[in-house]
Parts: C-alpha cells; structure tokens; sequence
C-alpha cells in the first residue's frame, strides 16, 4: 500500500518507521526537515509539503498537535487526494473536529478513519501501541494490515467520533494516575521507606496502574522525559471535561487533575513534560523522588 505520512514528531515518526519496516511505500512530510532524515534513510521518499504527499500517495496518516493545524493540513492535502482515497488521523481530536472535518473530507470525496493510538511513545517505537479506530468497518478492513504493524492491538470501536470519546477516557485516567502516583512515592519517601523498593513494591500491589509501572520509572530517575507535554495534557482533560458537561457525568477526580495540570503549566510552561506534574509536590515539600536503577527514557 502507498501510504503518505504528515507529523514527524514524537508518535508520528515512529508510526511512519513502522509502516515502513513493514514493506509499505511511504511518503513523508514535517514542517522540520530534520524529522524526515531517520525515515529516509529506512527508504521513505521525503515530500517538500503536505500537498506533495497527497498528490504522491494512495491514502494519507496524519499525527499532528491540535485540531487546528489538523484542519489546516487538511485544507492543504484535500485538493490533491485522490478521490476515494482515505485520510487516516492518529492524532487525538476531539469527536466533533472528528465530526466535522469527516464532513469536509467526504464532501471532497475523502473518506476519514480515525485512529488515535494510546500506550506511550515507547510502545510507538516499538510498534507495540494501541490502535483505537473509528469509522466505516470497511475502512478498517482495508487499512487493518498497516494499522496492525502500527500497534498490536486494534480495537474498532464504532462510527466516526467513537475513538475520539474513548482515547480521552484513557487519557484522563493516565493523568489522574499520573498525581495519584506522584502523591504515593511521595508518601513512601516521607514516611522513611527506599523508593526503589517501594516502588517495586506498589508495581506488585493491587495499587500499580500502568503509569506507575512506566512513567513512575521516570520521575524516578529525576528525567521526566515522557515526550508528551502539558500542553497535550490540558487539551485532552479539556476534551474530558467538555464530555463531562454533555454527557452529564461529574468528573471530580478529573476536575481537580486538571487544575493540578493548569498550575503545572503556571510552574513550568506548556512544553515541560506531562510527567513534572509530579514536580509540583516535590517543589512544595522540598523533597525529590530519586531512586538509583530507573531509566531516563522507556525503551
């Protein structure tokens, strides 16, 4: 399959690595050049725009960092798709951008597939991921051999709009395990216990969450580097808390976690990783969380 990849970044690089070491024809593009060396040298063809990459390719992935430039890139590879081609977005949108710009995409005779993926960027790399999709069963069938290189596990989960809902539940639940963590490491270290062992302790315990047993080995080592800002972290709450309110559902634990998030950003900007939210509570107490044996990145 001839498959075009707009986003380069963190997740979007990796999902293009994979789709090439898969034996797929890939064409390339990020607004940074740099993004594009590693893929071209694993023999994707690199395009000098976005609209390029339409024009060149059979079907196009995206992976971009809001619904605003989502639409943007849109707007410029529309023209240039081939119609019946497919537009296939791993970013994570809102469901109605989702909505709405599968709406402008059909009208161009483009057929959207969402595919928000979720585990962390070193499941990406790894091509471990998970794949939440929404659309046409069709669709799915037809892009499931790249998705399922992608990531290893996929998971349908309805019509246009459905992997939007269920990719911010899984992220409000990281970011709320993400606190509830820092708030537990804290307390082992205050209460005079090895954080090493505490924490191999709560990753046995009925207590560990997946952010726990990953992120929690990053703040560990005092790294944070997690590749995921608090930027993105605001948005996806945001998109939580918009459910909240429309689905009637009081979302406590994810209220006060955003706020915790909204301060964070105060403390270390948007572009500090999600991971410092911990940070905050070690500022306060004028007490770290470092522990000899944790990795500075996940592999």
């Amino acid at each position: 399959m001839n498959y075009g990849y707009i986003g380069l970044g963190n997740l979007g690089g990796h999902i293009a690595a994979s789709l090439i070491r898969a034996g797929h024809q890939v064409t390339v593009y990020d607004r940074d050049p740099s993004l594009a060396l590693r893929l071209s040298e694993m023999g994707a063809s690199v395009a000098g725009s976005a609209a390029e990459v339409a024009a060149a390719t059979d079907h196009v992935f995206t992976c971009l960092p809001s619904p605003a430039v989502s639409e943007l890139v849109l707007a410029e590879i529309l023209p240039r798709m081939k119609p019946g081609s497919t537009w296939i977005e791993n970013s994570t949108l809102g469901r109605d951008d989702i909505i709405r710009l599968g709406a402008v995409a059909e009208a161009a005779g483009v057929r959207l597939l969402e595919a928000p993926v979720t585990g962390g960027v070193h499941l990406a790399a790894r091509g471990e991921i998970t794949v939440l999709a929404g659309g046409d069963a069709d669709l799915v069938a037809l892009h499931r051999p790249a998705l399922e290189v992608i990531g290893n596990k996929l998971f349908h989960m309805g019509p246009l709009g459905s992997a939007a809902i269920i990719k911010v539940i899984t992220n409000m639940l990281a970011f709320i395990h993400l606190v509830a963590d820092g708030e537990a490491l804290m307390l082992a270290k205050r209460g005079g216990l090895d954080l090493k062992t505490a924490w191999e302790a709560i990753a046995a315990s009925s207590g560990s969450s997946f952010v726990h047993e990953t992120e929690g080995q990053l703040i560990l080592n005092g790294s944070y580097d997690i590749a995921f800002s608090m930027d993105l972290a605001l948005k996806d709450l945001g998109f939580a808390m918009g459910f909240g309110r429309e689905f009637g559902v009081p979302l406590d634990l994810a209220g006060m976690t955003n706020q915790t998030f909204i301060k964070g950003k105060a403390a270390y900007g948007g572009e500090a990783q999600s991971t410092q939210i911990v940070k905050l509570l070690e500022d306060a107490l004028g007490t770290d969380l470092r522990a000899e044996g944790f990795p500075a990145r996940l592999t």
